[in-house]
């Protein structure tokens, strides 16, 4: 029970890797809020994890929009309190080259990475420095945060933004007790990827199971996906590390696909 009593906000947390962070949190000890977009699956979700025991509620919530952000933070703390962890793990996928991406699907990408880690992460501190509890907050990046690849321009981008709010939370958050991590995982095989194999196909004019083997998985070192369970167990141990001797740091989880 590592996370006894704590309370956590997790986005996009109705299916993939947030769904499995937020199982796993929940029989760790947390209460969990389920952020989605998609509120039935995120009440699915929720009452899901209610029946084995856990705590859960589901929070309606677009995180490129500032007042259904704040609406899901003043849900949470009416019913529960201020949390003590945030998960902004809330993202979309767009493949395209350059020459060919819209404005419009450029814009949309950042503002769910980017403004929705933003949205977030103000909304987690407005609550957790005055409350004096500290606090913890863990951002989904990508192995796309350290290095890039064909067709996700705006995916690339975001995730490496995603270092630079952590690395500024981790400076500003010290010394209201605030911690802070991203998490970079290599290709999960959740439907966001499973979407991507056909296009990536498409747009490289190679099969389906050459991008897998030969796009997405070739510099793993056993040639197997990162699970959501990989990411959930180290979102566990940053969430419940007892100090701020990790803050501001990444923490790659792909089979060895980025070594730092």
């Amino acid at each position: 029970m590592q996370l006894k009593d704590k309370i956590a906000v997790i986005t996009g947390a109705a299916s993939g890797i947030g769904l499995e962070i937020a199982r796993q949190y929940a029989r760790e000890g947390a209460r969990v809020g389920i952020a989605d977009l998609a509120a039935d699956k995120a009440e699915s979700a929720a009452a899901e994890i209610r029946t084995t025991g856990g705590q859960a509620m589901a929070l309606a919530m677009d995180v490129s929009d500032e007042a259904s952000v704040q609406a899901g933070f003043d849900t949470i703390t009416a019913a529960w309190g201020v949390p003590d962890i945030l998960v902004s793990n809330a993202g979309v996928q767009h493949i395209d080259p350059i020459d060919a991406l819209s404005l419009a699907n450029w814009k949309r990408m950042l503002a769910i990475h980017l403004d929705g880690a933003f949205l977030t992460t103000r909304a987690f501190v407005r609550g957790a420095y005055p409350a004096g509890k500290g606090g913890c907050v863990i951002y989904t990046g990508s192995v796309h945060s350290h290095e890039a690849s064909l067709l996700k321009a705006p995916y690339i981008t975001a995730k490496h933004g995603l270092l630079g709010l952590c690395r500024a939370l981790a400076k500003e958050g010290a010394s209201h007790g605030v911690r802070t991590n991203v998490i970079s995982p290599g290709f999960v095989l959740t439907p966001l990827v499973e979407r991507q194999i056909p296009e990536q196909a498409k747009e490289l004019n190679i099969s389906e199971a050459d991008v897998v083997k030969n796009v997405m998985l070739k510099h793993t070192v056993d040639g197997e996906f990162t699970t959501t369970d990989d990411v959930a167990r180290v979102a566990v141990f940053l969430a419940a590390f007892p100090t701020a001797a990790l803050t501001g740091q990444t923490v790659v989880v792909s089979h060895g696909w980025h070594m730092q």
